[in-house]
């Protein structure tokens, strides 16, 4: 669901990118004034999360693979708008340091995966959830927000995928950025999200939320326990990320030049011009590496461990302007 660079026009980027600015700010605001600053840690645990769990590859029917996204999980626990700030800055932190996601394309995915999916699963939650539910109720609830929100934001990057040939084509009439149209776009992203990574969104969603109404009561913002086993869960979860490399196929939406090449037999020149422009400082996670299986796995786990760091150390930072 990580649109790279080349994808979408610059035009198109920029509507999204200008768009989404004064959601992050809204949202920095709202975080600001409804989560308390003794919470501000839970936040930080939010966004590497979300950053470590999308390493998690899983290979789906048909050659391709996905992953689970998260941030229904961070919106249910502390608010949507938290959910945005979380997972805006995974994805940002995933576009400069490793490459995954389009630097132009960041507003994009942002409005995909932080806005629509946490706004759309923190709603589907408190839907599903009303009146006074029991744990069984609120993890039911939990796997409806997953599944739904990761439909609807695998809907709308479809529809950005779709109508780019209709928006951005040659004197030639080819597209100069994504290929396909809107009548194989959404039924591409629709189909495998529906069937095998909704799914796998709805049970991650609803372990993590059991496992909070379990142990603190759900209410994660509020409560006063500590948030230790969550932390140490992140570390397993971190040592753990090489098994997202057994899954080999490519996401949809997301081949580089070569693939692109030799699906559709030419590469669309404004892909062409913007994709790979920025590789980031450790490209792909470090993979393939020079060091063989076992070396590609160390570097995918000391990436999960700089982008987790990296991901609280900038909450940190924005804690430290917060208490001016």
């Amino acid at each position: 669901m990580h649109i790279p660079d080349g994808y979408l026009s610059p035009k198109t980027c920029a509507v999204f990118f200008a768009g989404m600015l004064p959601v992050w700010y809204f949202a920095s605001k709202r975080v600001e004034s409804e989560l308390k600053l003794k919470n501000l840690p839970l936040l930080a645990l939010g966004a590497a999360f979300t950053f470590v769990i999308m390493m998690f590859n899983i290979p789906i029917p048909g050659g391709s693979s996905g992953h689970m996204v998260g941030s229904v999980v961070v919106a249910i626990a502390l608010g949507p708008w938290a959910g945005v700030i979380a997972l805006s800055l995974a994805l940002i932190l995933q576009a400069f340091l490793f490459g995954d996601g389009g630097v132009l394309a960041i507003g994009a995915n942002s409005f995909n995966m932080a806005f629509v999916m946490s706004f759309a699963g923190y709603w589907s939650y408190r839907a599903a959830s009303f009146g006074s539910p029991g744990r069984a109720r609120k993890t039911a609830a939990a796997a409806i927000a997953g599944y739904a929100a990761v439909n609807l934001a695998a809907l709308a990057v479809g529809i950005e995928l779709g109508i780019q040939p209709s928006i951005a084509a040659g004197a030639d009439g080819r597209p100069l950025y994504a290929p396909y149209p809107l009548y194989i776009s959404i039924p591409a992203m629709m189909v495998p999200h529906a069937l095998f990574l909704g799914p796998v969104e709805a049970i991650g969603t609803a372990l993590v939320v059991s496992y909070m109404e379990k142990t603190m009561g759900g209410e994660l913002a509020r409560a006063g326990k500590s948030a230790r086993p969550l932390w140490t869960a992140l570390v397993v979860l971190a040592v753990l990320t090489p098994l997202g490399l057994l899954a080999v196929g490519t996401p949809w939406g997301e081949w580089g030049k070569s693939e692109i090449l030799e699906m559709i037999g030419y590469v669309p020149s404004g892909m062409d011009r913007y994709d790979g422009a920025w590789k980031g400082v450790l490209p792909d996670y470090g993979h393939p590496s020079a060091g063989g299986r076992i070396g590609s796995s160390f570097v995918y786990i000391v990436s999960a461990a700089v982008g987790s760091l990296a991901a609280v150390l900038a909450i940190w930072l924005w804690g430290k302007r917060w208490r001016k």
